[in-house]
């Protein structure tokens, strides 16, 4: 059985997250809410397509029937994650999504810990919270207690998509327009503004101005399997004034692929004991290079190649170093020896 549902499979990272899957061997199951732009997608592509909405569980059920696995790109995530993680529990099958909002995800591991032991839940699959987990776990080298973890964004420059902008809308009306960090073992909302400071990126991008305590999604999936007081993220001047900027324009393609020019670095920092472990990683595009982890976190997922069940984060459910090296077409990577 190789079908995977794709929810949102006609987004802008849904499409990539389907062009992955064929590449990888898997046979796309397109499902959304919009029946005129699924239906463009189905001719385009000629795969199937299974209309389906949040809010009627049995459109659902259709959308997932016999699939091994359903990947959710459709946000905002605060709204459609829990119906559709319900869905694939009703299908006994994994759920895996690339929702960046940290409401949504902290919503996703305190609703469904209990809720389901045999089945696997991996929220945050994507280039906000999967990489920057996977990175700190490889660092820690099979430890699992650190003091701080860092998460610092190199992003030559940050074009959002429309899904980027309904989230992060989403998610400031959640936080009543504060922001938000983890810090002493919990998240903390606060109205001041956060720091700026010089953060030391190694080469090609070298030292870079960057806004400290950008929390992202790191900063649930990090803390949800290390015993970890700190975890801070932060992100390039330069990326937080076009996220902030209402006339940014959305991401062109750059090349055949449909990938924009615009690259990065995650620069990760883990202080432990006294010692310090760094593990870094470049690449082209922070939402194609999202689609490649959803689509190997899958491959791990129906291949028996986890660490654990139930809802967990990238760095908790596999093997780290293992999972970052098989990026290696899409990612360079430098981790400790």
């Amino acid at each position: 059985m190789n079908e995977v549902a794709v929810f949102g499979a006609y987004g802008h990272t849904g499409r990539f997250v389907v062009d992955e899957l064929k590449g990888r061997g898997f046979v796309p199951v397109l499902s959304g809410r919009d029946v005129g732009r699924l239906a463009a997608l189905a001719a385009a592509s000629g795969l199937e397509a299974r209309p389906a909405s949040v809010d009627d569980p049995a459109s659902l059920d259709r959308a997932l029937a016999g699939a091994a696995a359903v990947i959710n790109c459709a946000g905002p995530f605060a709204a459609t994650a829990a119906p559709v993680i319900e869905a694939a529990l009703r299908a006994g099958i994994p759920y895996v999504d690339v929702a960046a909002e940290i409401e949504a995800n902290a919503d996703t591991f305190a609703h469904f810990a209990d809720r389901a032991a045999g089945t696997a839940i991996v929220p945050a699959m994507a280039f906000f919270g999967g990489l920057g987990d996977l990175l700190a776990t490889a660092a820690l080298d099979g430890r699992t207690e650190a003091d701080e973890v860092h998460v610092a964004y190199g992003l030559s420059g940050w074009h959002p998509t429309h899904g980027t902008r309904a989230a992060g809308e989403v998610s400031r009306r959640r936080r009543d327009g504060r922001r938000v960090r983890y810090t002493g073992g919990r998240l903390e909302y606060r109205d001041d503004q956060p720091p700026t400071l010089d953060w030391p990126f190694p080469e090609p991008m070298g030292p870079r101005t960057v806004i400290g305590e950008f929390a992202m999604a790191d900063v649930v999936t990090v803390p949800s399997h290390l015993s970890v007081p700190e975890v801070r993220t932060y992100m390039t001047v330069e990326a937080a004034r076009d996220i902030a900027d209402p006339d940014t324009p959305a991401p062109a393609p750059a090349d055949e692929s449909g990938r924009s020019a615009q690259t990065f670095l995650v620069d990760v920092v883990v202080r432990a004991g006294g010692t310090e472990r760094r593990a870094v990683a470049t690449g082209r595009d922070i939402y194609a290079v999202t689609a490649p982890l959803a689509v190997e976190a899958v491959h791990r997922l129906l291949t028996g190649r986890t660490r654990t069940t139930g809802v967990a984060s990238a760095g908790e459910i596999f093997d780290a170093a293992g999972f970052l090296r098989a990026l290696s077409p899409h990612i360079t990577l430098d981790l400790p020896a």
